[in-house]
């Protein structure tokens, strides 16, 4: 079996649409909601948007079984007010993930987005992470930056302030995937700010006591962790310096990764860095990475036949990053 960890939602234009009346009006028009039919939802799923190909179509051409589907984080407004457009918006994109949970049983399973408001206690986006989890919903997408690039710094994920939702993913088990959202900087825009908080967010929950402190927290790190597998020396250096018998990468094996990294090399390095055991596969298609590679005539999101020439991984270790690590992180039950 394959499970795709890491998917995103093809909504309805709807969807969108409400977006987009949401900031125009600023709310002042009350919450209002997305209006579609069962069919629409469907259509959606099959309809050609910036790729080739409708996201279906991507899932059966590429052997996907099982993806894991949360909303489009660069949508997702976080830095907008006020603050209760964030929360319409995060509820409704939620809602149209579990009406396609339920119109595609077994394909599609729902991973929260989390009503993070730049400046707020994160204790407001709790809430709704519970209604998701009684919803169906294995998991939730955790941004370490809803302040979206604006120049305002988020705490890092190793302070005080995030410790009231590690304590509700423990108690309800399920795991946070570390993804950015928006970025309001030309100078660094959203793909290149996804790979900058994933590096930050590793880096502060390994020189933190996060993970002393919650021992049972499950946390997926996108796109292969940003850049900490490459750079891994500069920040284990520091770490034998300080004496203390641990090493920055004891730490880093103790998270988990998906392998969006669209090129074998990449995801050669990801794997002999943190170990099968800490990967998970993941695409991210369709997305960035559903653009044709004519050296090979595949879309560069098509990762298995990556993954299945690494010639050193054993059929076991395929099997664990293709299936059996993703049902272990997610408590998934598919078969």
């Amino acid at each position: 079996m394959i499970i795709d960890v890491h998917g995103h939602v093809s909504a309805p234009t709807e969807l969108w649409a409400y977006k987009a009346g949401l900031l125009s009006a600023r709310g002042a028009h009350g919450r209002g909601g997305v209006n579609v039919s069962d069919d629409e939802i469907r259509a959606a799923a099959s309809r050609k948007e910036n790729w080739a190909k409708g996201h279906l179509d991507y899932l059966r051409d590429h052997g996907t079984d099982v993806q894991l589907i949360s909303p489009r984080p660069f949508q997702l407004m976080q830095s907008e007010k006020p603050a209760r457009l964030v929360h319409w918006f995060t509820e409704e994109c939620n809602n149209i993930i579990h009406r396609q949970m339920k119109l595609f049983p077994g394909k599609w399973i729902g991973v929260c987005a989390l009503p993070q408001t730049a400046g707020d206690p994160i204790q407001q986006a709790i809430p709704e992470l519970e209604r998701c989890v009684k919803l169906g919903f294995v998991g939730c997408l955790l941004n370490p930056d809803p302040y979206e690039n604006s120049g305002t710094e988020a705490p890092p994920l190793g302070d005080r302030y995030w410790y009231p939702l590690y304590e509700k993913l423990c108690e309800l088990d399920v795991p946070a995937h570390i993804h950015g959202t928006g970025s309001r900087s030309e100078r660094s825009p959203y793909s290149v700010h996804f790979i900058n908080e994933e590096s930050i967010a590793v880096f502060g929950l390994v020189n933190s006591n996060v993970l002393n402190d919650f021992p049972n927290l499950k946390i997926v790190l996108s796109h292969g962790g940003g850049a900490i597998p490459y750079q891994l020396g500069r920040f284990e250096a520091p770490s034998l310096r300080r004496g203390t018998g641990g090493r920055f990468s004891d730490g880093l094996r103790k998270l988990y990764y998906d392998t969006v990294l669209y090129t074998e090399d990449a995801l050669r390095l990801l794997i002999k860095t943190v170990g099968v055991e800490r990967c998970l596969f993941g695409t991210e298609c369709p997305g960035v990475g559903s653009s044709v590679d004519p050296a090979t005539g595949r879309s560069m999101d098509n990762v298995k036949p990556m993954i299945e020439n690494i010639e050193w991984l054993s059929a076991a270790d395929r099997k664990k990053i293709f299936e059996d690590n993703a049902k272990a992180v997610f408590k998934l039950t598919v078969a």
